[in-house]
C-alpha cells in the first residue's frame, strides 16, 4: 500500500508518502490555487524521482481549507494516479463526534490532528498546530472535539511588524539569549519569539483549566518544534501528526 497523505493549508501544502509501515518522505510545497493537476503531477514526479521513489499511488487522502484546489488534486488523483481522491470533511466520516457550531466549520486539518492525537493517548487533549494561524484543537475527556482557539501565525505578527514600520528588519526565527534585546533586532526576536510564546502559554493554562486534570498537550506544524522547547504545556512535537491523522481517516473510509 504506497498512500500519498496532502494537508493543504493556506500557505504551504505537506505531502506524505506511506508504505505501510512508515512516512518514506515529506515534502513542504507552497499552496498556489492556480495550479493544474498535470503541474502537480510534473512537481510531484520530479520530487518522486529525486527521492527515489516510483510515481505511483495505491490511494490518495487529502485535507483541504483551500477549495479553489480540490479539484486539482481531485484530477490528479484519477488521471495520474489512477484513484479515487478522498477527502476528509468531519469528524463524522471517521468516528470523532464534534460539538464545535456548527460542526462542519472545524477545518478538516483539525480534524485530522484529533483523530491522530486520540491515537496516542487518552483525552482530555489539546493540539496545538503552528501554520499560517495557530490553531488550538481541543478534545474533551469524552473524546468529542469541542473547539478550541484560532491566534494569528507568528509570521503573520511578524509579517505586519516588518510592512506598517519604516525601520523595523525582518528576522529569523530562533530561541532569543535574552529577553532584553541590546539592539533592534534582539528587541525584535524577543518580543516576536518570547512574546509568542507567552501568549500560547498562557492560553494554554486557560484551556487547560476548562478541559481538566491530566489534560495532554502536542505541537505540530511547520514553527511547532521551537515553541514546544518554549513552553513548558507543550509535552512533544509531533511533526506529521496531520499526517498520521490523514492516514488513519483513510483506512476508517476503506
Amino acid at each position: 500500500m504506497m498512500l500519498w497523505a496532502v494537508d493543504v493549508g493556506n500557505t504551504q501544502t505537506v505531502v506524505g508518502v506511506w508504505d505501510g509501515q512508515k512516512w518514506v518522505v515529506t515534502w513542504r510545497l507552497a499552496t498556489e490555487p492556480e495550479t493544474t493537476e498535470d503541474q502537480l503531477a510534473a512537481q510531484l514526479s520530479t520530487l518522486a524521482a529525486l527521492a527515489g521513489l516510483t510515481f505511483k499511488a495505491d490511494g490518495l487522502m487529502i485535507a483541504s481549507v483551500v477549495p479553489r484546489v480540490d479539484d486539482s488534486w481531485r484530477w490528479l488523483g484519477s488521471k495520474h494516479f489512477g484513484v479515487e481522491a478522498k477527502f476528509l470533511r468531519n469528524g463524522a466520516q471517521v468516528g470523532v463526534p464534534v460539538t464545535y457550531d456548527p460542526p462542519h466549520a472545524v477545518g478538516a486539518d483539525r480534524i485530522a490532528n484529533a483523530i491522530a492525537a486520540l491515537a496516542l493517548v487518552e483525552p482530555p487533549l489539546v493540539v496545538v498546530d503552528f501554520g499560517t494561524a495557530t490553531t488550538f484543537d481541543c478534545v474533551d475527556e469524552a473524546g468529542t472535539y469541542v473547539g478550541g482557539a484560532i491566534m494569528p501565525g507568528v509570521h503573520l505578527g511578524l509579517q505586519a511588524l516588518n510592512e506598517r514600520t519604516a525601520k523595523l528588519p525582518s528576522i529569523a526565527f530562533h530561541e532569543p539569549a535574552q529577553a532584553v534585546g541590546r539592539n533592534t533586532v534582539q528587541a525584535i526576536e524577543s518580543g516576536v519569539v518570547w512574546g509568542y510564546a507567552g501568549s500560547v502559554e498562557g492560553l494554554l493554562g486557560r484551556i487547560k483549566a476548562e478541559l481538566g486534570e491530566g489534560t495532554r498537550v502536542f505541537s505540530t506544524g511547520g514553527q511547532g518544534k521551537l515553541f514546544a522547547e518554549l513552553c513548558p504545556s507543550i509535552e512533544e512535537h509531533l511533526t506529521n501528526l496531520t499526517l498520521d491523522g490523514l492516514r488513519l481517516a483513510f483506512d476508517r473510509l476503506r
